[in-house]
């Protein structure tokens, strides 16, 4: 029996910042979202490592502890495409957000419900907040990558209710 999802969980992937050479003098760097069963890529942006992709993905929520797995990889016409880090998106402070429900209507916009730190538990590289704007929960993130010299990867959270809620 297949689990209904508690929502579905849109990922806004903004742009890269300062992505490693995995080329002669650049990269041509793409990213794959991994949650549970679910794989989703963007397109590849050649010879840049600060693309601009200003893509979204919708990802099915199913159980909230299940990490939210970011890679970063640069195409390679003839060998093996180059892995440029990678980062796990945490989600718990945002769903926590979520959680309060009714009392978010009392809100203003633009009003910040929550401010995350960066720590050895996130990949954030600055402070995140999760703002309450035109009746939509939203969190903004620049994610540090691992495993890779250098890079971040700008991205946007947003909820939408799903079948389980």
């Amino acid at each position: 029996m297949d689990q209904k999802p508690l929502g579905l969980l849109i990922i806004h992937i903004k742009r890269g910042i300062n992505l490693a050479i995995r080329d002669h003098r650049s990269s041509d760097p793409y990213i794959v979202i991994t949650v549970a069963d679910q794989t989703l890529k963007t397109r590849v942006v050649k010879r840049n490592c600060n693309p601009v992709w200003n893509e979204e993905m919708t990802v099915a929520i199913k159980d909230p502890n299940v990490p939210i797995r970011l890679a970063v990889f640069d195409w390679d016409k003839f060998t093996g495409d180059d892995k440029m880090g990678d980062a796990n998106v945490d989600i718990q402070p945002y769903l926590d957000a979520l959680k309060m429900g009714m009392e978010l209507l009392r809100l203003p916009n633009g009003c910040a419900i929550k401010r995350v730190q960066p720590s050895r538990e996130n990949c954030l590289s600055d402070e995140s907040s999760i703002v309450w704007n035109n009746g939509k929960i939203t969190q903004d993130m620049i994610l540090r990558l691992n495993n890779v010299e250098c890079g971040e990867i700008e991205i946007m959270l947003e909820w939408h209710e799903g079948g389980g809620c």
